[in-house]
């Protein structure tokens, strides 16, 4: 028990010889202390008769215009007295080498530094497009929205991306609110929703909920609050306890209390977050209403595998047109564009891309509508068409449902603008209406009434 104490107070008196430890046994004890530097320098003089002289400094590295930052400078010292001096030759080769390593590192320490002013130089260009963009928006623009909404400059000016200042005004004035939806009507569905959450918490055990019908099950607290949490968790700000997790729980539970016929879907909760970044809480509810009444978010929402299988072929019309080698590799693996297409669509992108760039999407897409977002989808495919040119069917669903994080604007944007939608002189519009046509009509010549 007392080793340790006993061991050291026998090691004060005894350190001389004490004999050390190693792993197999004893060592033999040291005879003679630890001597002095100054004490070996001179033992050594003695014995080899020559006096030991220390090269001044500036002899030592008279080549050297800089003192090193690393070890790589140790080449060009000289070797200890004690071993061979280097041959005129190997100096030579050394200070050679040390200088190609030098220049190599000022090579890259210069191409850094460009690259870093070079994205200097395009920030503050962006930010000085965005506050003169922000001008006209909110001076000429704004004021005469009716007026000016369908002019040419403004849409060029919109497509460049709306300034973070105005973005949510404008989106709330392309979506508009055909469903009249007041600030008023918001609270009193907030209200219900409120009251379903008590009396659901209170009333109810996780069997009741399996059990419960699908608007119930959908509008209880518990299911919306998990999809919540995967809401841009790398944010934290929907998390639980961060700023806008009851503000987007609140906007959802809201929806499926006014649309109990449609209920909380997975997805909503990011098109919700992604207003809520940018509108006030019943502007937010207001858009996101209107927005996911129009025909494409309904189809999708409500699951009518009728009209999206009409929207996927209408996109795969355009991209036989666009993309002719891409759209035979997918055909030849049998990869039909709901493996891709429906989560894109679900999120508006906001989950597929880096936010930044979803809202800059989102801010066409208020501009052009539905069309937009097929378009969206093939610039990202003609984006990376010659990756998936070289994938099989599963390396090509993976990509596609986990898309590159390093994705830029200006290059998906180049890619957008390359797509062409317009299919022997028809329109998006009038592929899909034709589409439609000859989907009723097929439903007339298979009536029973018909056959009858």
């Amino acid at each position: 028990r007392n080793f340790f104490a006993k061991r050291t107070k026998e090691l004060k008196p005894a350190a001389q010889s004490a004999p050390g430890w190693k792993l197999f046994g004893k060592v033999p004890p040291r005879e003679n202390l630890p001597k002095d530097s100054k004490i070996i320098q001179q033992e050594y003089e003695a014995r080899t008769g020559r006096m030991y002289k220390p090269p001044p400094p500036s002899a030592r590295r008279k080549n050297i215009e800089f003192e090193p930052l690393s070890t790589t400078a140790l080449i060009l010292e000289d070797r200890p007295a004690n071993l061979p001096a280097k041959s005129v030759e190997e100096a030579l080769r050394h200070r050679q080498e040390y200088d190609e390593m030098v220049a190599e590192a000022k090579k890259r320490e210069i191409k850094e530094a460009h690259k870093r002013k070079k994205i200097m130089r395009e920030r503050f260009k962006q930010e000085e497009n965005i506050a003169s963009a922000m001008v006209i928006w909110v001076n000429e623009i704004l004021p005469n929205w009716e007026g000016m909404r369908a002019t040419r400059k403004v849409r060029e000016l919109w497509w460049q991306g709306l300034p973070p200042r105005v973005r949510g005004k404008v989106w709330s004035l392309a979506v508009g609110n055909e469903l009249n939806i007041t600030p008023e009507l918001y609270e009193i569905f907030l209200s219900r929703a409120k009251e379903r959450w008590k009396s659901f918490s209170e009333t109810s055990t996780e069997n009741d909920i399996e059990g419960a019908s699908v608007a119930d099950r959908e509008a209880s607290l518990e299911l919306i609050k998990l999809d919540i949490s995967r809401t841009f968790p790398s944010l934290y700000i929907f998390q639980k306890g961060g700023p806008y997790h009851d503000l987007l729980h609140s906007v959802l539970g809201a929806y499926t209390c006014y649309r109990p016929d449609v209920g909380y879907v997975q997805g909503m909760s990011f098109i919700a977050a992604v207003l809520i970044l940018n509108l006030e809480e019943a502007d937010a509810f207001i858009a996101f209403a209107n927005l996911l009444n129009k025909p494409c978010q309904l189809a999708f929402f409500r699951v009518d595998h009728s009209m999206m299988l009409k929207y996927f072929a209408a996109f795969e019309v355009f991209f036989e047109e666009n993309l002719p080698k891409l759209f035979l590799h997918f055909k030849s693996y049998s990869l039909t564009p709901d493996i891709y297409l429906i989560d894109w669509i679900f999120t508006l992108y906001s989950k597929s891309l880096p936010l930044d760039l979803a809202c800059r999407v989102w801010d066409v897409f208020c501009r052009d509508g539905e069309e937009f977002l097929f378009r969206t989808g093939l610039g990202i495919l003609r984006l990376y068409e010659d990756i998936l040119l070289q994938m099989d069917f599963i390396h090509i669903a993976q990509f596609l449902t986990k898309l590159p994080e390093d994705i830029t604007s200006e290059k998906l944007f180049t890619c957008i603008a390359a797509i062409q939608m317009q299919n022997s002189n028809k329109k998006w519009a009038q592929v899909f209406a034709s589409l439609m046509k000859d989907n009723k009509e097929g439903d007339k010549n298979h009536s029973p009434a018909l056959k009858s």
